[in-house]
């Protein structure tokens, strides 16, 4: 991990509706070649968090940069440093791969589109698919199409929804590789969601809990279940999972 300026601030960040609070003060950081794994059980708060962070959502109160631009003050320029691939997500698919790629590189303004297309086609297998339209790949492949658009531009922030959801272990793999490998120069940082345990405690350098809209524990998944008297990460997972306010375990 590279030391510097975060490539991503939240502060005390809230999002309520009426007397919901969906996120309830959460603060986080992602640092230059840092993967940090945001998880907990569904309707914890993940997603609000993610779209609130790509500007989808405006927050009830707190404060999001990004790159140490304030989202609030300078929204084009905050979002310009981003992107963000999921499986729920899908691209265009009456568009090939080539299109899709090419219509996204001239929203990001992406320089030098044509070289970069061609690097991206290579660099996620897909150059023998950059005349099919997006909507006759398979799963596996249209996660990889995703990834390739979610990096085009090369951001200083990505941000990943459950990337891997529904795709076999072998395509899995070779994504979690990928990914590894994009923030390996240390330019880049990711904030992801998952709920394989398996895949947070495999690439993330740090994982954060989320639990009723708050971060509960937070540190490296690998030491993390040892600290808290759990066997394993699943296992601190389904602990916080069934935990009610207060610390009391739900029956």
């Amino acid at each position: 991990m590279t030391q510097g300026r975060a490539i991503l601030s939240v502060d005390s960040l809230c999002k309520s509706y009426g007397a919901l609070k969906a996120v309830d003060g959460v603060s986080l950081h992602v640092s230059p070649g840092e993967i940090v794994g945001l998880v907990g059980p569904n309707g914890a708060g993940k997603t609000t968090t993610i779209n609130m962070i790509l500007g989808v959502l405006a927050p009830t109160a707190g404060r999001i940069e990004i790159d140490g631009v304030g989202l609030a003050s300078d929204r084009r320029r905050a979002l310009s440093k981003t992107n963000f691939a999921a499986v729920y997500a899908p691209l265009p698919g009456n568009l090939t791969v080539e299109q899709n790629l090419r219509v996204f590189g001239m929203i990001y303004a992406v320089a030098d589109l044509t070289t970069r297309i061609a690097e991206i086609l290579e660099q996620f297998d897909l150059r023998k698919f950059r005349k099919t339209r997006a909507g006759l790949l398979s799963s596996g492949e249209q996660t990889r199409l995703s990834l390739a658009k979610a990096v085009l531009n090369r951001p200083r922030l990505l941000m990943l929804d459950e990337p891997t959801a529904s795709i076999d272990p072998a395509n899995a793999r070779d994504i979690r590789a990928g990914i590894a490998q994009f923030v390996d120069s240390g330019h880049s940082g990711v904030l992801w969601t998952s709920h394989n345990m398996y895949e947070v405690e495999a690439v993330c350098d740090r994982v954060l809990f989320l639990s009723r809209g708050r971060i509960v524990l937070e540190g490296d998944p690998k030491t993390l279940p040892g600290e808290h008297g759990a066997a394993s990460l699943d296992d601190l997972f389904v602990a916080v999972a069934h935990k009610k306010p207060g610390g009391e375990r739900a029956a």
